[in-house]
Order: C-alpha cells, then structure tokens, then sequence
C-alpha cells in the first residue's frame, strides 16, 4: 500500500448519502438558512440544465456545466462573509449566485456581452470574474489577502479551482507565498475526479490533494464536497481561523462532475457510465432535500413550489436577457487602453461610420 495513502486525512461529511446525520458536527443552521442552501442548489441545476439546452440550440457559447458540483459551490460561497473576497473560476455558477448575483448577469456573460461583475468601482469589488486560465486566480487571491492582511481589515479570501489546477505552477506558487508570508487564504478544491478526460491519479501520485497543503507548511483537510453542510462547517471554520491569523488552508471537496467538461466536450469517450451512475446516487440536491425531510419537515408541497418557482426565474432570466438590445460595436474598443492611440482612434470612427455595421 502506499504510505501516503495510509497518511490520508478522513473525509469529513454531516449528511451521509444514506441520510444518516453525524450530529456531532452539525453545524446546526436554523431551518430557513438550510432551506437557503437547497433553494440555491435548485436554482443553480434547473440555470445549468437550460444553459446546456441553450448552448444546444445555439443562443450561447461554450458553457460549463456544474451538474453535481452544487453543495460545494453554494456551501462554500454561503460561508462567505460580505467583505470576504471570492475569486470563483469558470464552473462556479452556483458561488455567483450565492453571492447575490442574478441570473441575469451570468447570463449576460455568457452571451459574451458582459463581465458577472462590475469592477469600475475597486473599493466594493468583493466577488471578481471568472478565470479562464487555469489556476490563474490562486495568486491573485493570495496577493489580494496579503493586502487586507497589511491594511489590517477583517476579512479573508477564498479561491476555488479544479483538481487539474493543482498540476499548475500557479497552484504551487500561490500555495508557496499564502505559507510563507501567513495570507489569509482558504484554498477550496472541487475535485471533481477529471481534468477534462484526465482522472486524478494522474494529476498526482499523492493520495489526496489536501494533504499537499503540509509541504508549504499549512493545514489541509478533506471534505465531502456533495455534503453542503460540511462544506459550509469546513470553509467557516478556515475563513474563522484565517481572520484570526492563523494562516491560510487548502480545502479538497471530493465531488464529481455529471455532466460534460463544457458543452464542446463528450464524456463517453473516456469514462464509464456506471463509475457516472455510482456518483449520481450520492447526489448533493437530493442528499440535501432528504436533510431537509428528516430535520425539518420538508414536503412535497414546498417541494413542488420551490421547483415551480426554480423553473419560472430561469425562463424569466433567459427572456430578460435576450430582450437586451446588445452591446454597441465600438464597445470593443473601450478599455483597451487609459488613453486609446491614433490608430485605434482611425479604426474605431471607420467602424462606427460605416454602413454596414448593424447598431
């Protein structure tokens, strides 16, 4: 056996996928915060499921999809307080809405005529925009958390990215500095078992991802990322002890994308469909509304009426956003530059001038 394996943290979970409750680390949220975080993973799978059937029908570009992803996605951003900064990456639909963006806005990005945020306004930026790149936005957030830390501000910064971010050198790097200089980081890693068509044992011959954490000298611990109550309890609990300063922490989420890497992508070629089926037992919306029936009474009315209500916000969001007369075409030359040169200047008035571009 391999002595790392034999090192490996336990998974953490409150819900088991049999419903089982671990009492013993219940976060115990009142009633109406647990029903937040299921309302919010309805939502985010009924956007992600029309998003698919959007991109199918060719009304948007290459989407992601998070099916599956949900609890870690909205526990992770519900532990989040408002001044805490939150750098998601392109799969994280469901932190965006968490964080009290509309669907419109992430719609918008997606038809390319936007950006989830607005930035021009650097001193309430708390949630910044996704990050194609990979792994990009872990420095960022380090350096953005050093900065608060030397400013001397309450807050802390949490980044999330894949487990084939971690085969990056900017995973290294960021981890590297957050260990070094004590940055009030939460490094939170949805292992989604693939990098596109690459498994995870071979993104890393280490047993887990957590416990890469100890190499630059900080805690890791490991999560069951389709358990929302345990990912809440494990990223409050880092958030906590980094505002305190006590340093950064690497999260690992063990989860699983059901869906396709993006709508360009076709699973089948490279994993099976009972390894697909396996996880889809332990899916995290039906984990959390079985929490909800045991702990709280939850229905099948208040079922039928959050599903309702679910269904009715997306196909609003999706008519708001298609009303929307577009972006103008010279907007492709703003903010390229703080003063715009002469010859981008001559481009910009023949595009503009000219009859033939629809405005």
């Amino acid at each position: 056996m391999n002595d790392m394996a034999i090192q490996a943290p336990d998974m953490t979970r409150v819900v088991a996928p049999d419903g089982t409750i671990d009492e013993r680390i219940d976060p115990d949220l009142s009633e109406s915060a647990v029903i937040d975080l299921y309302r919010l993973q309805v939502l985010a799978r009924t956007f992600d499921e029309k998003a698919v059937k959007l991109h199918r029908q060719g009304r948007i570009g290459t989407y992601a999809p998070l099916q599956g992803q949900e609890a870690a996605q909205v526990g992770a951003a519900y532990a989040l307080a408002e001044s805490d900064y939150c750098f998601p990456t392109y799969r994280d639909h469901a932190m965006y809405l968490t964080r009290g963006l509309d669907l419109e806005d992430v719609l918008v990005y997606l038809l390319g005529e936007g950006n989830y945020v607005d930035r021009e306004d650097p001193e309430t930026l708390r949630t910044f925009p996704p990050t194609i790149p990979i792994a990009t936005q872990l420095p960022h957030a380090v350096g953005t958390g050093m900065a608060a830390d030397y400013r001397g501000d309450d807050c802390a910064t949490l980044v999330s990215f894949g487990d084939g971010a971690t085969s990056e050198g900017d995973f290294h790097e960021g981890m590297n500095f957050a260990g070094v200089f004590d940055a009030p980081t939460v490094f939170f890693c949805q292992n989604n078992q693939w990098a596109i068509s690459v498994p995870r044992e071979r993104q890393t011959a280490s047993a887990t991802i957590a416990q890469k954490a100890q190499a630059y000298g900080f805690d890791g611990v490991r999560v069951d990322g389709n358990d929302v109550l345990a990912v809440y309890a494990a990223v409050e609990d880092a958030l906590d002890a980094a505002k305190a300063g006590e340093g950064p922490r690497l999260i690992e989420a063990v989860t699983y994308r059901q869906g396709a890497h993006t709508t360009t992508d076709d699973p089948s070629k490279y994993r099976d469909d009972d390894e697909v089926e396996e996880w889809r037992r332990k899916d995290p919306v039906e984990r959390t509304r079985e929490y909800l029936e045991d702990a709280h009474d939850w229905s099948e009315t208040d079922e039928e009426k959050l599903r309702e209500w679910a269904d009715e916000r997306v196909v609003e969001a999706v008519a708001n956003v298609e009303d929307r007369t577009g972006l103008d075409v010279d907007a492709i030359f703003e903010y390229v530059y703080a003063e715009t040169p002469g010859k981008l200047r001559r481009q910009r008035e023949q595009v503009v001038d000219s009859p033939e571009v629809e405005r």
